[in-house]
């Protein structure tokens, strides 16, 4: 089995390195193969655009998702987006790795998202949600934030973190058909001390051990919708 963490930090001795390091730790030491994407690292260029493809279908008039369904269908994905598709789909297990930035992914994560979850390879409009490629495989965050528990909270200044993830749980892992499971969270990290910074390691790697056990997010399927996509009475 395969793991593949998308990885977002520029600083090598962050706490989300360390998060990053033990995750490859505990998933290698569990016997999976482990590939990861040092997105600063790699100097991975975030803008989507032109460059994503060796050749266009129509240079006259440039539509990103029809030149990814072109590009999917012809082999003509850009180097850098083909080697990144290819570690996501052979991988059981996807980890996003991020620090919490204004209520979301990192932007350099974000234009991963963008680029390699390509139309038409990734998904379509019959390969999505519970029909996505990637049924039976498994998701999760692992993010830091700046403040604690209390302000990511329903009545909490910030608002609820499980809403605050819902566009990445719900609208990235959950639409390519993917089991979510609940997200790692150190809070305030650069605000704790350090045994605290340690409970949060020994923390992440027992759930890591439990990443095929651990019950996902329950979210509603495909066939509980109607013909508008609302929820059936």
């Amino acid at each position: 089995m395969r793991a593949l963490i998308a990885y977002a930090h520029e600083e090598p001795k962050s706490f989300n390195a360390a998060m990053k390091d033990r995750a490859v730790e505990v998933l290698s030491g569990a016997g999976l193969e482990v590939d990861v994407s040092d997105l600063y690292a790699m100097g991975f260029d975030p803008v989507g655009g032109t460059r994503d493809f060796t050749a266009l279908e129509n240079a006259d008039f440039f539509k990103y998702g029809k030149e990814q369904r072109v590009a999917t269908e012809r082999g003509t994905f850009a180097a850098d987006v083909a080697t990144e598709q290819r570690k996501l789909l052979a991988c059981d297990l996807l980890i996003f790795q991020f620090p919490l930035w204004w209520f979301g992914l990192p932007a350099v994560l974000k234009g991963w998202v963008d680029r390699v979850f390509a139309a038409g390879l990734i998904y379509s409009h019959d390969m999505w949600y519970t029909t996505g490629k990637f049924r039976g495989k498994r998701a999760m965050v692992s993010t830091t934030t700046g403040g604690g528990p209390a302000i990511y909270s329903e009545t909490g200044l910030n608002g609820d973190l499980d809403q605050i993830l819902f566009p990445i749980h719900h609208g990235m892992f959950y639409f390519v058909g993917f089991d979510v499971l609940p997200p790692y969270v150190a809070w305030s990290v650069s605000r704790v001390d350090q045994a605290t910074r340690e409970r949060y390691l020994d923390e992440y790697a027992e759930r890591l051990k439990a990443w095929q056990t651990t019950e996902p997010i329950a979210y509603p399927p495909l066939e509980a919708y109607d013909e508008n996509f609302q929820l059936k009475g």
